[in-house]
């Protein structure tokens, strides 16, 4: 008996843990530079550099970028939405972009550099949609970040996980020669 309700609260604790947790999804260029702006974020627990929004499955970096997939570099976010909402996500997804830029993100140019904003639900359409019209009305600019129905995320390669992390110095040579934070400043400001 006291074996079963060990379990039994096991069950009930992780069911309950597991209640909290949802995803989001966000292409915004270089996949390690949204990568590095999630992972500062309280209640974001996990993001994974992956590609999608294409036709193709399981796709390599090299197809992606090179290929004619169709897919975008693509986080996946995993956040505990008691702490954090995908409100909160998307805010910090328009703050790490150019909305306006047609041809990618920064120095990275083409299609699966293109800024995409995913939705799974009427809710985060929504969201996103009244954004793109006051950032449109805002800076008096159209927004050209597409806006997704999820369907599937394949993630990439193990050297892209944490790429930041990893490879520090190539990162921030990388970023810093992209001028990402530059243009960024210019676009929100400070």
């Amino acid at each position: 008996m006291r074996l079963f309700c060990y379990f039994l609260l096991l069950f009930l604790v992780s069911t309950s843990f597991s209640h909290s947790k949802d995803k989001a999804y966000f292409a915004g260029g270089c996949f390690w530079c949204m990568e590095e702006s999630f992972e500062m974020l309280e209640g974001v627990e996990e993001v994974i550099s992956g590609y999608s929004g294409g036709i193709t499955a399981n796709p390599t970096y090299r197809e992606v970028t090179y290929g004619d997939t169709g897919h975008f570099e693509v986080v996946e976010i995993i956040y505990d939405k008691e702490k954090i909402s995908y409100k909160e996500l998307l805010k910090n997804f328009w703050l790490n972009i150019d909305p306006f830029d047609a041809y990618g993100q920064f120095c990275d140019k083409g299609y699966s550099y293109r800024s995409v904003a995913f939705y799974e639900n009427d809710y985060q359409k929504d969201l996103i949609e009244k954004d793109i019209k006051r950032l449109e009305k805002k800076f008096k600019k159209k927004v050209v970040t597409y806006v997704k129905e999820f369907e599937i995320f394949y993630k990439a390669e193990d050297k892209h996980q944490d790429y930041y992390q990893v490879y520090l110095e190539n990162y921030l040579k990388y970023k810093k020669a992209c001028k990402r934070e530059r243009i960024l400043d210019i676009i929100w400001g400070s």
